[in-house]
């Protein structure tokens, strides 16, 4: 699993019991995993159409630092299906983890669309890819 985004836990991302709100988790994972996406199939007309159930492990706490790492499962014919763990950057400690996250690439008119993606590809590649055209 690869580990892309950091977020440091402040005051604001607390609930009442002093530990990081679940509801912001998610919506960094969401986030994140619709970033993702978009790269993946290269296409930022993108929506979530599942989430599997979130496992919550361990809290956190302010001034803890929280990575989320995706991971691809699937790819489908207009799909895209990835899992998600978020942990803590300092000790690797798994805080939380979606493992379904499906999310459907769409045409001009909101329809599923084909992507012809088969395997995750990297910018960097496609980037070396266009240079030596």
């Amino acid at each position: 699993m690869r580990f892309h985004t950091r977020k440091w836990i402040k005051p604001e991302d607390l609930n009442a019991n002093g530990t990081l709100f679940g509801g912001r988790l998610l919506a960094w994972i969401t986030e994140e995993a619709a970033l993702y996406s978009i790269i993946q199939l290269e296409n930022n007309k993108i929506v979530l159409k599942y989430m599997s159930e979130i496992n919550f492990i361990h809290p956190v706490a302010q001034g803890d630092i929280v990575e989320i790492g995706i991971e691809v499962v699937r790819f489908g014919t207009s799909s895209i299906t990835l899992k998600c763990e978020a942990r803590n950057k300092m000790n690797h400690e798994s805080i939380a983890t979606v493992d379904q996250l499906i999310f459907v690439n769409l045409d001009g008119q909101g329809k599923p669309k084909y992507h012809g993606k088969t395997r995750v590809e990297f910018v960097k590649d496609r980037i070396s890819a266009k240079d030596q055209s």
